[in-house]
């Protein structure tokens, strides 16, 4: 089963209406059917402050982007902060060209996200036409078992957005990383970040092989297309864990 991959490489800036436009010019460059991944905050922006923003605003926005993926017949993954009932969380909105949206809440989240933003408390997959994706943001790259679960549980590729631009981060750590997480799960690993000249982590498509197949330069705005084959997925390496030594269970939120 093929799909066609629309990766955007975008910058991201601390006004909505501004993200919007810049969500609008990557979707003026798809085709029905695409799969279009953008960057981590993409439509709320991602910076010092996490919070002060207005959720009045927010909301409109997403009700907007959701609108632009049935125009345009695309399945859109929108990174954005995102209010809650008492705060505000980090996401990963899954718009369909048809059906209701779908939210990952990233629930590992990283240093300066703790406190300002609430962690989600769940790993779920998604279907996308006809298959089903995983879905990690930015510092989940470093918890493979995260990756792990989602394949166990049924994903077949993996939607990765981040907002990586540190200059502080070893060259080419990250990209180490994406490789790793596709070639260990088997699955196709389709990367968006930032347009940022510290980005530290690429925008690229890797197989389930761990090859790269495309990949954006750094630090330039520009958009990726390919086709991937969901079929070429597999479950060799899974199959051989020794559960028996190691297991991996997801048990959900505590309750009291």
């Amino acid at each position: 089963m093929q799909l066609s991959i629309l990766i955007a490489q975008v910058p991201t800036v601390g006004d909505v209406a501004t993200n919007l436009a810049t969500l609008r010019d990557v979707l003026d460059e798809s085709r029905p059917g695409d799969v279009v991944v953008t960057p981590e905050g993409l439509l709320s922006g991602y910076g010092e402050d996490l919070t002060g923003m207005d959720p009045a605003e927010v909301h409109e926005a997403v009700g907007t982007a959701a609108d632009l993926a049935v125009r345009k017949q695309v399945h859109l993954f929108l990174g954005s902060l995102l209010p809650t009932a008492t705060g505000w969380c980090n996401a990963a909105l899954s718009l369909p060209p048809a059906g209701e949206p779908w939210i990952y809440r990233k629930i590992n989240l990283a240093m300066n996200e703790r406190g300002p933003l609430e962690p989600g408390d769940r790993l779920e997959t998604v279907p996308v036409g006809g298959t089903t994706a995983g879905v990690q943001l930015c510092r989940e790259i470093r918890f493979p078992e995260q990756w792990q679960y989602l394949a166990t549980a049924g994903a077949r590729f993996f939607v990765y957005m981040t907002n990586a631009a540190n200059p502080d981060e070893p060259e080419d750590a990250w990209r180490s990383h994406l490789i790793s997480r596709a070639a260990e799960n088997q699955r196709f690993v389709l990367a968006a970040n930032i347009a940022h000249p510290d980005q530290h982590c690429p925008s690229m498509v890797v197989s389930p092989r761990g090859a790269v197949l495309a990949e954006l330069e750094p630090g330039v705005t520009a958009v990726l297309r390919h086709t991937i084959d969901v079929t070429e997925s597999g479950d060799w390496y899974l199959g051989q864990r020794r559960r028996d030594v190691v297991s991996l269970a997801y048990h959900g939120p505590a309750t009291i």
